[in-house]
């Protein structure tokens, strides 16, 4: 049961980002901006705090670290308004009150209000507008966020519970669940980092994120080389950063989708038999998730595991890659519909 509820959850979170991505007004451009706060926050606290300060135990990296990672409530605030175009001031206005609630609350919190300032800059005259907003814009922002984080954070917790509970009595069968889908979600616009912040995983699960979306930069480097995707140029990017070649990959899903879910779920068999752990949610981004896993292992397992999960990696997807190419798999889907998606 316990297993079930754990992947249901998982699930379920999948596809609601998934929903609001497609059907929500303003829902891409609103996930970019709930991917760069995580980066932008959560990046500078693991990599200051743990794989720096936490490593070599220098209190002022720890401390810088832990002021970003506090700062995601405004982060996210900001960046969301501006993704609406909203004027930098306001923007601003709106994100400084969100200081006290964590990323999810404060995105909410600034989805709703950026419709209202957008309303205002169109119907307010210039100069009064800024009193307007002055007046208006964090009063409200900080009401919903007070609002809704109570209920969100105790949602998070629980399905973050069901997905501790499925990891401590099937360790590898949540191994090959998160192995296969946190690397094919950081192809999308939904956000590995995301979706593993929203799910507050830590420990092995998160460890499986992170070395499993660097796995995924092997993979996709490797089939976009076999496959002939594009030229070398974005075979590399691709493996940098895969949102950079989302218009790209989503032209391939069967065979970029589908070998990142194989080769992901391998890894994730063999990242929990290791037994590495990151305990910081938002790790599964390919550089800075293996980085700051020395933070929270022995260096020694974590390399190992590094140059395995890279092998295995390179190894399966060459094998996969052949064997398209070999079949001619390697087309691509150019449907109006899709190209309307990914632009």
């Amino acid at each position: 049961m316990d297993f079930i509820l754990g992947i249901g959850t998982l699930l379920v979170v999948l596809l609601a980002m998934t929903l609001f991505l497609k059907f929500a007004p303003n829902g891409k451009v609103s996930l970019q901006a709930l991917s760069g706060a995580a980066c932008a926050t959560f990046l500078p606290e693991a990599f200051l705090k743990y794989a720096i300060g936490g490593v070599f135990h220098i209190d002022y990296f720890v401390k810088i670290g832990e002021i970003a990672g506090s700062l995601s409530g405004v982060a996210v605030g900001i960046l969301t308004c501006l993704k609406f175009g909203v004027n930098p001031v306001f923007a601003v206005l709106t994100g400084l009150v969100l200081f006290d609630f964590k990323l999810l609350p404060a995105f909410i919190a600034a989805y709703f209000v950026a419709f209202g300032l957008k309303q205002v800059e169109k119907r307010v005259p210039e100069g009064l507008d800024l009193i307007v907003v002055i007046l208006v814009s964090p009063a409200v922002a900080y009401g919903i966020a007070s609002i809704v984080s109570p209920s969100v954070i105790a949602v998070l917790k629980q399905i973050g519970t069901a997905v501790t509970a499925v990891g401590d009595n099937n360790p590898y069968a949540l191994a090959l669940v998160i192995g296969a889908i946190v690397p094919v979600v950081g192809m999308t616009p939904l956000s590995s980092m995301v979706f593993t912040s929203l799910l507050g995983l830590t420990g092995i699960p998160m460890a499986i994120g992170a070395f499993g979306c660097m796995g995924s930069s092997f993979v996709n480097f490797v089939l976009f080389r076999k496959l002939k995707i594009g030229n070398p140029g974005k075979a590399f990017a691709v493996a940098i950063e895969p949102l950079t070649q989302i218009d790209i990959i989503a032209k391939y899903p069967i065979q970029l989708y589908g070998t990142n879910a194989i080769v992901g779920a391998i890894n994730g068999l063999f990242i929990t038999y290791m037994g590495i752990v990151v305990n910081q949610p938002g790790m599964a981004t390919p550089i800075a998730g293996p980085i700051v896993a020395l933070g929270f292992n022995e260096v020694v397992p974590t390399v190992i595991t590094i140059v395995v999960v890279a092998v295995i990696s390179i190894i399966l997807s060459y094998i996969i890659g052949t064997f398209m190419s070999k079949r001619n798999l390697n087309f691509n889907f150019k449907s109006n519909k899709l190209n309307n998606q990914t632009n």
